[in-house]
């Protein structure tokens, strides 16, 4: 798979920004069809139109609503990704930026597929607008000449994998940064990733990788125990290398490493949902909690200290009107979001839990959510996407301006907690902030990769 000009540079893609002046632009889709839309916003809220503009419009971007925005093609479209952790520093917040991911393709055939680490870098902020000014032609030179000095760069290191790739999860252990595949094949397994990680940052290295050491690279360690394919998954962020995989089949298994750097798995299965587990999420506190949700709609609580059989400790059995498709466990707050078929995003208590009710719903989506995750510090902040080709950015910590409405009622429709929508992918599958460049959020799509930073995070 090769991409000469991996990096794509578009004008399509996201709402428009509102601190001074003017306008919001939105796509949705009525009827089958695409309009553009457009509306004043209010200060500090980017958010989604409602007055018509014309039939066809193309969505265009105010520039001035990001820090931060490139987009990169891999070739094959990948359904799933995580970040790397890297040594570029932490708290990163100024420009250009280097990222390290990791990304599996859904190829058109099964020996097409692999398994990518990804080196993003030269990554620079937004040229913010300016007011117009006499220029020479002698400046204009010098800023073609600044362009191209900042061009993104993309090098991939890529692994063979027989079989498109559902989902992929990556952790650090035993010195090293390993890979947790779940195969459409019905296989899980892990890969060691340290050549391919030192490869695209080293053009040496890059040469060796090519020619002896690619397509050598085979798993550490596989399971083939769940007989069919699955999407759920999760590396223990308490206990180092512990997994949690769930699959289409509603089992539940839980691995744990063995001092020979293989894997125990369980063949006991957690078994409380009745449908398919669509997503796993452990405890950020409690190294033997997790959570799991379900095509059942219900939302689950486990503890692997009981027996499998015995272990679910806590049920909402209809947290959503349809599939309950992804949650995120918040870092410092006892509270799970959820996004499910319906649509709606929904905040839980886990000290009310039980009670079956979230204390918040947000309805600003129009199709299935396809991922979501809260914001690693911020524990009021949390982003999500849909199938309606469109990420939010959202702050619980927002209340509603009564005074605003009465000046433009408007406003009365759109939630108050919505800071952002950011549009002009297609297909968006999944979504993660980065833990070391604060409110930097990465997305994958059928169009590619999205890296953004907005002005509201």
């Amino acid at each position: 798979m090769e991409d000469a000009s991996p990096w794509r540079e578009g004008t399509s893609g996201s709402s428009s920004s509102d601190r001074e002046e003017d306008v919001e632009m939105e796509e949705e889709e009525r009827k089958g069809e695409k309009r553009a839309k457009r509306m004043g916003p209010r200060p500090g809220l980017y958010f989604q139109g409602q007055d018509c503009a014309a039939e066809g419009e193309e969505l265009m971007m105010d520039e001035r609503a990001y820090r931060l925005y490139h987009r990169a093609g891999t070739g094959a479209p990948c359904l799933s990704f995580d970040i790397l952790h890297d040594d570029f520093g932490e708290d990163r917040t100024s420009y250009p930026l280097s990222l390290l991911l990791c990304a599996g393709t859904q190829a058109e055939t099964a020996n097409a597929n692999r398994l990518m680490v990804m080196k993003m870098h030269n990554l620079h902020g937004m040229k913010q607008a300016t007011k117009e000014t006499s220029e020479s032609e002698s400046s204009s030179d010098s800023d073609d000449d600044d362009n191209e000095e900042k061009k993104p760069q993309l090098e991939l290191a890529m692994i063979p994998h027989y079989g498109g790739i559902n989902r992929v999860r990556v952790t650090e252990f035993g010195g090293s940064q390993i890979a947790a595949v779940w195969s459409e094949k019905g296989q899980v397994n892990l890969y060691d990733l340290r050549s391919a990680i030192v490869a695209v940052s080293d053009p040496q290295a890059m040469a060796a990788f090519l020619r002896e050491e690619q397509a050598k690279i085979k798993p550490i360690f596989s399971f083939a125990g769940h007989m069919t394919e699955g999407f759920a998954m999760d590396w223990s962020p308490k206990k180092p290398g512990t997994l949690l995989t769930g699959d289409c089949n509603k089992n539940i298994h839980l691995w744990t490493p063995k001092e020979d750097g293989s894997w125990i798995v369980d063949q006991r299965p957690f078994t409380a949902h009745t449908s398919s587990v669509e997503d796993l999420q452990w405890s950020p506190n409690e190294a033997t909690v997790f959570a799991s949700c379900s095509a059942d709609a219900s939302i689950r609580i486990w503890d692997i200290r009981a027996a499998p059989g015995q272990a679910c400790m806590l049920t909402t059995s209809q947290a959503h009107d349809a599939d309950v498709n992804v949650i995120s466990w918040n870092q410092n707050e006892p509270f799970i979001v959820s996004g499910g078929d319906d649509g709606a995003l929904k905040i839980w208590d886990l000290r009310q839990f039980q009670k079956g009710l979230p204390v918040a719903t947000f309805k600003q989506h129009t199709a299935p959510i396809t991922s979501v995750e809260w914001h690693p510090t911020d524990s009021g902040v949390f982003a999500a996407s849909g199938a309606d080709h469109q990420v939010t950015q959202w702050d619980l910590a927002v209340e509603r301006d009564d005074a605003e409405e009465e000046k433009d009622p408007a406003l009365a429709a759109i939630p108050p907690q919505l800071l952002f929508v950011h549009q002009g992918e297609n297909e968006i599958k999944e979504l993660h902030w980065h833990p070391q460049c604060p409110g930097t959020v990465i997305t994958t799509a059928l169009s590619g990769f999205n890296v953004f930073r907005t002005i509201s995070v």
